[in-house]
């Protein structure tokens, strides 16, 4: 890195979760400066946004189409590079779609589109467009997740047999949409949040970090998909048996209704030799599994590790990293990338290891194939 990239936001304004989370993120590590952005469909809330963020005025937009089309005309030395996407569900296509086409590149927010058929469509615009394109599941920006990775691609635990993942959440427990709660509101909204409720936000990200690490895909699942809280319009429940392309199987669960927990995604995977285990509540640690010694644990920021794992890391062994790291992680290599196709070089398998528009088709085919098991009955074949 040489300079740092003039970021844009769509989304974020005042009282969003996410767009902080974002705003801290790609802050991290000095690769990025935020310029501009049309942080609300209020254009009040932006503006407000806007000033609290200390930006020109000029560059605080009351719409994502007159952001895109704005920044597109200004010098090449000023204008917005890359235009961060976090809004709702059902705002993440169009504005990628602009940003792609007006030559900018784009971070979205998982998961990538409303419907299926918007991410075949966004997927192959990508694929046409000369820019670069991450999409944010956080969670693979973990240094023990790369980790984890790397020991099944060396070949260590030998073919992988079995896979565990599960994502529990209790916050919406209750009908906490009732009360207007603003990220509950669009969470349970179908005319917003799509097809899926707690298959979009969280199954989606189980989804991602099993075929992540196992490096395998899944090829057809059975589902069992549930709505617990009395009123809610989409689902909040769910599990599936899966299927993957070596034959190996697994189960999948993923739930906002399981009252007092968090957010301690997990994931277990068995292969021929031993196993490995990790979990967000620990995820400096990564428990590897043998038949005929004892367990290790590896940690986090220790010279035995794979240099994807060494390259995300931050602090020495023992000094916690965590949630906002993670997403940083994400940012530095996304910047690393574009900066190396600016100065005419191959980026680095290290730099280009973050999640993209496959991944994006891929998670919005699971929420599809989830729900349409679970309304027949039975094992279905993962299309997308």
């Amino acid at each position: 890195m040489n300079r740092k990239l003039r970021i844009a936001m769509i989304g974020g304004g005042i009282g969003a979760f996410i767009g902080s989370i974002h705003r801290i993120a790609f802050s991290m590590d000095g690769h990025y400066e935020l310029v501009a952005g049309a942080f609300s469909a209020n254009p009040a809330v932006s503006k407000k946004t806007g000033e609290e963020l200390l930006l020109n005025a000029n560059r605080v937009y009351p719409s994502f189409q007159k952001l895109i089309q704005a920044e597109a005309l200004l010098p090449a030395d000023v204008r917005a590079e890359v235009i961060c996407i976090v809004t709702p569900n059902h705002v993440h296509y169009e504005p990628a779609r602009m940003a792609l086409e007006a030559g900018f590149h784009v971070v979205l927010e998982k998961p990538m589109t409303f419907s299926l058929e918007e991410a075949r469509l966004l997927h192959k615009k990508v694929l046409e467009s000369d820019s670069f394109f991450m999409l944010c599941h956080t969670y693979t920006g973990y240094p023990m997740v790369k980790q984890a990775r790397q020991l099944i691609q060396a070949g260590l635990l030998g073919e992988i047999r079995k896979v565990f993942v599960e994502y529990p959440q209790g916050w919406l427990h209750t009908y906490l949409e009732g009360s207007k709660q603003k990220q509950a509101d669009w969470r349970t909204d179908p005319s917003r949040s799509g097809l899926g409720g707690a298959m979009g936000d969280i199954g989606t990200h189980a989804f991602n970090l099993a075929e992540f690490i196992s490096g395998l895909e899944v090829s057809k699942l059975c589902a069992s998909v549930n709505t617990i809280v009395a009123g809610r319009k989409l689902d909040d429940d769910g599990a599936a048996l899966l299927q993957f392309s070596n034959g190996a199987s697994g189960v999948l669960m993923a739930t906002q209704i399981a009252a007092g927990a968090e957010n301690n995604i997990s994931i277990r995977i068995y292969g021929e030799k031993g196993g490995i285990s990790w979990k967000q509540e620990d995820h400096n640690s990564l428990r590897v599994e043998w038949p005929d010694r004892p367990t290790e644990c590896w940690r986090a920021g220790t010279g035995y590790l794979s240099e994807f794992a060494t390259q995300n890391s931050r602090t020495p062994a023992g000094h916690p990293e965590g949630y906002l790291e993670a997403f940083a992680n994400l940012y530095r290599n996304f910047a690393r990338t574009i900066m190396a196709k600016e100065n005419g070089v191959t980026p680095s398998a290290i730099a280009t290891d973050f999640p993209g528009s496959n991944e994006g088709l891929r998670g919005m085919a699971f929420v599809e194939a989830m729900i349409r098991s679970s309304q027949q009955q039975s094992w279905v074949d993962f299309i997308h």
